[in-house]
């Protein structure tokens, strides 16, 4: 297992493709796909090709990615966090998404800020974007909880999206 972040209750891993299960569960859930504008994953094989053609080509292409997020306490995956390279954009985007049970715990506000710390000084990267759909009240204030500026309202996918942004203090 590659642990890659740890904060005080969480650590963030690498995803491998024994997860597909941990996914499906996640991305199978209406109540978390409800501002991502995506279908939710009916089957095991539908996981492996997000993990196969998303989520592990970043590790190695890009050296970050989508993590998942796991209680220190006892091992229990809880949802992924992380940062996403976008070639088409030529951005860097912060992003999380966590099982319902787990909401309102302050877990996707401690793990991007620790994704936000990791990408700016172990990453050296100049900035780090992050989006969410002008109606995800609770995304909005995770990123405003980080200390990410609004930069603007945008339509991705066809869908109202408010954009933010931190830059690195070091470069």
């Amino acid at each position: 297992m590659q642990i890659i972040l740890e904060t005080p209750r969480l650590y963030l891993r690498e995803f491998t493709i024994a997860d597909a299960l941990l996914l499906l569960a996640l991305n199978k859930d209406p109540e978390v796909l409800k501002y991502v504008h995506e279908l939710p994953l009916q089957t095991i094989e539908d996981a492996e090709k997000i993990l196969i053609n998303n989520i592990l080509p970043q590790y190695s292409i890009y050296k970050l990615g989508r993590l998942a997020v796991h209680l220190k306490e006892n091992d229990e995956f809880i949802g992924w966090c992380g940062l996403k390279y976008h070639p088409e954009l030529d951005e860097v985007d912060l992003g999380y998404r966590f099982l319902p049970s787990t909401w309102r715990n302050g877990y996707a506000t401690e793990s991007a800020q620790h994704s936000l710390n990791y990408g700016f000084e172990e990453l050296q990267l100049q900035r780090i974007v992050g989006r969410a759909h002008v109606e995800n009240i609770a995304s909005l204030k995770v990123l405003r909880k980080i200390g990410m500026k609004y930069v603007s309202n945008e339509i991705v996918d066809n869908y109202p999206v408010e954009t933010y942004e931190s830059i690195n203090p070091k470069c």
